[in-house]
């Protein structure tokens, strides 16, 4: 035994004995039986590092892309991006496995490097993984802040800004105006009101910085950088000067978040218009410390930054392409005109009880969010484990994107549906809300999106007195039909050319 031990502590017998084991060990591995995959269809690809490239040209609108590929490949589609297999969904029925049918094995969603940094390392609803806290700020989103009764306690924000919108439209009456921009303002103060309360108005420069801040945190929220896929990469972030410029805009957002509450909490206890924002509303939970939900400051600010992006930008991207739709198409303009009109009568102001009774209004919406959903490619979503979706295997930590824009387009689903006609929900019992899996632009399942009753209280109350206070006209004779649709992409898609109107 001796002998035997002095020979294994030979400088040279070790190193021999250690590479015949790896060779035992690699040759078993080479010769062990591969299991048979069935995997879902793939276009060629490079090699493992750089994975599939997405053609024609057109990267910065991948939806488009990926509806191509998936018109030659079929509903299902795996990529690689780097190391990360991702699966690409268009169809209603693959969506509806993914958020029904296998809804818990799909609960958490992917968050990169600058969505994380942004939101508070995933402290807001949208990117939390899925577990208790993510249950708690749920419960706290849905239940207290974007309730049907929450919503309509609004109310008088939507009418004082759709006020303010509608004057500045007949102050320039017979002018051509940007009603893109005109939509952002909008929108930006609805929600900045209904966040922090009255005093952030017109006027206030507290509303104002930080209506700057937000656009600069929309520009980098869509930010994805390549050492997210390709994490030996990630040097390049460093070197170029961009980890740096998001770590100071998120000091700046920060400092003036935590200004935010500081002063609020200092005033608070003097205020008898406690809770009627958001903000209100977190700070009360904060303080109050309750055992079964409790939320930090960092809590506070992501929730409110996660409002803040999800409900700008997707509602006033929402109405710019509702009114290029109707410019583009005047017969149904004029069907929706003599619809509001004939409902509001000779009354100046419109009622919630008037909006129910508008069915052309709801199916010109529902119409415009099927061709034009606001966030074309859902935020993506990880595989907790191994799955079949559609006969095929996908295998856990795939990343998982659905393509709304190409459900939307699906023949199998919509009968002529490159055509704007929003008739076809007349007699639909087809809505939006997450049920109906051919239109899902807020999503579904356990992830889908919380401010859908926001939003479209919003969309539809501006839009109704858009249509019943104005009639429209493209500028310089332009004709609906030579109206430019193209798209540009951000954290939502827009027009890519701002939408100018006259009103007369």
């Amino acid at each position: 035994m001796d002998r035997i031990h002095e020979l294994l502590l030979h400088p040279f017998v070790f190193p021999v004995v250690i590479s015949l084991f790896l060779l035992w060990s690699i040759t078993k591995w080479l010769r062990k039986p591969v299991e048979k995959t069935n995997l879902p269809p793939s276009p060629p690809k490079l090699p493992i590092l750089i994975g599939n490239l997405l053609p024609g040209g057109r990267l910065s609108l991948p939806h488009q892309n990926l509806y191509s590929l998936a018109q030659k490949h079929g509903p299902l589609l795996l990529l690689q991006l780097g190391p990360i297999p991702m699966l690409v969904v268009s169809s209603a029925d693959a969506a509806r496995e993914i958020m029904r049918t296998h809804d818990l094995n799909f609960a958490n969603r992917a968050s990169f490097k600058v969505q994380k940094k942004l939101l508070y390392n995933g402290k807001n609803v949208s990117l939390a993984p899925y577990g208790e806290y993510w249950r708690q700020v749920k419960r706290i989103v849905v239940l207290q802040l974007l309730s049907n009764k929450r919503v309509q306690s609004f109310r008088s924000i939507r009418e004082e800004e759709t006020s303010i919108l509608m004057n500045k439209i007949r102050e320039h009456r017979g002018r051509p105006l940007n009603l893109t921009d005109l939509f952002s303002q909008f929108t930006n103060y609805v929600i900045c009101k209904s966040a922090f309360g009255g005093q952030y108005n017109h006027e206030s420069e507290n509303s104002k910085k930080f209506l700057v801040l937000l656009d600069e945190f929309s520009d980098l929220l869509g930010t994805v950088t390549i050492g997210d896929f390709v994490p030996w990469l990630s040097w390049i972030s460093r070197v170029n000067g961009f980890d740096k410029k998001v770590d100071r805009f998120v000091k700046r957002m920060d400092d003036f978040l935590e200004g935010v509450i500081r002063d609020r909490l200092e005033t608070i206890e003097d205020d008898k218009n406690i809770g009627d924002n958001f903000l209100d509303i977190l700070l009360g939970i904060y303080t109050d410390n309750t055992p079964d939900i409790s939320i930090d400051r960092d809590s506070i600010k992501a929730i409110l930054l996660d409002i803040f992006s999800a409900g700008v930008e997707t509602t006033s991207t929402a109405i710019e392409w509702a009114m290029a739709e109707l410019l583009r198409h005047p017969t149904i303009m004029e069907i929706l005109q003599n619809e509001v009109r004939e409902i509001i009568k000779d009354k100046n102001d419109i009622t919630d009880d008037d909006l129910e009774k508008m069915q052309y209004l709801k199916a010109v919406i529902k119409e415009t969010l099927r061709c034009h959903p606001p966030i074309p490619l859902l935020v993506p979503k990880i595989t907790a484990k191994d799955v079949k979706i559609k006969g095929y295997d996908v295998s856990a930590g795939t990343l998982v994107i659905t393509n709304v824009w190409a459900i939307g387009r699906d023949p199998l689903s919509w009968d002529k549906p490159e055509k704007f006609e929003p008739h076809r929900f007349l007699n639909s019992s087809i809505d939006f809300k997450g049920l109906d899996f051919e239109l899902i632009p807020f999503g579904a399942g356990r992830r889908s999106c919380p401010g859908i009753a926001f939003s479209n209280a919003a969309i539809e109350f501006v839009i109704a007195n858009l249509v019943h206070k104005f009639n429209w006209e493209l500028p310089d004779g332009v004709e609906g039909k030579d109206l430019d649709m193209a798209e540009r992409s951000g954290v939502t898609v827009r027009k890519n050319i701002p939408l100018l109107a006259t009103a007369t």
